[in-house]
């Protein structure tokens, strides 16, 4: 057995999305800040109704997934298939964009925390133009899992005998919300896949290197993720898939293998066809 170690440090960088969200950028505040098959990761985190009333008006996306994970808060999200779905504290949102999805995201709160991910996956060229396709994902439907005493939320991939609330894809994708007191160590068999950690409370140990908050660790090569809380405990994601080995030309909310192909999706845009 080979423990992983980490290749990269990210750090997360302040942006604003949707119209004047306040937000962290992780992975893809740039183009070679990814990790096949993570193309983005947008931390948000205020009390502050400033920062995130305006939200995410309809907007499109083709070619990826976006998974949206809200720790505190309530979002209404509705889109083009008719789609209608109130993302409240600890629920998930699993959308597959597909050929093409218009959607919105708007906060249903005008005071208190708002908490959260926004994540997005890339498909390979085979499933790029499939159907778009939409899933809530209800707090109480993702399991908890104790090992040994870190609690984890198995939003998506299994853990042990614990199955998450979303399994199998192209990707295989991991995606585990991690409590760990000081001091304590958790550690998972994960094989052929990329692994991204990212504290969000706290701090982690990796190895000799530390990743404070907000800093985000692509690991190397290896099939066990070693991750041991700092002095002050840690929370933080776990993030795995297998990678697609594919080029990777984006241009805002669309993501396809070629520029030809992100012309075609302006244009398809454009006439209203995107998602038709």
């Amino acid at each position: 057995m080979t423990t992983r170690k980490i290749q990269q440090i990210i750090q997360g960088q302040p942006a604003s999305d949707g119209a004047g969200v306040k937000l962290i950028r992780s992975l893809g505040s740039a183009n070679h800040l990814r990790a096949d098959p993570f193309l983005m990761l947008d931390a948000f985190s205020s009390e502050n109704p400033d920062d995130y009333v305006a939200g995410f008006p309809s907007h499109p996306h083709r070619g990826f997934e976006t998974v949206t994970y809200l720790l505190d808060g309530h979002m209404l999200h509705e889109d083009h298939l008719g789609n209608k779905g109130n993302l409240r504290s600890g629920g998930v949102q699993w959308m597959t964009a597909g050929r093409g999805i218009i959607h919105s995201e708007m906060p249903q709160q005008e005071n208190g925390r708002m908490r959260g991910f926004q994540l997005w996956i890339n498909l390979p060229a085979k499933e790029k133009m499939k159907p778009a396709g939409y899933r809530d994902i209800q707090a109480e439907e993702i399991p908890v899992a104790d090992v040994d005493g870190a609690k984890v939320k198995v939003i998506a991939g299994a853990l042990g005998k614990t199955a998450g609330a979303v399994a199998g894809g192209t990707t295989d994708p991991v995606y585990w919300d991690v409590s760990l007191a000081a001091g304590k160590t958790f550690s998972q068999n994960i094989e052929d896949k990329t692994v991204y950690v990212y504290p969000f409370e706290g701090s982690v140990e990796i190895g000799d290197r530390v990743l404070k908050t907000h800093q985000g660790g692509v690991l190397g090569s290896g099939d066990t993720v070693e991750v041991k809380a700092g002095p002050e405990g840690g929370r933080f994601l776990v993030l795995a898939a297998k990678p697609i080995k594919e080029p990777v030309v984006q241009y805002g909310p669309f993501v396809m293998n070629t520029r030809e192909e992100i012309e075609q999706a302006i244009r398809d845009y454009q006439n209203g066809v995107l998602a038709v």
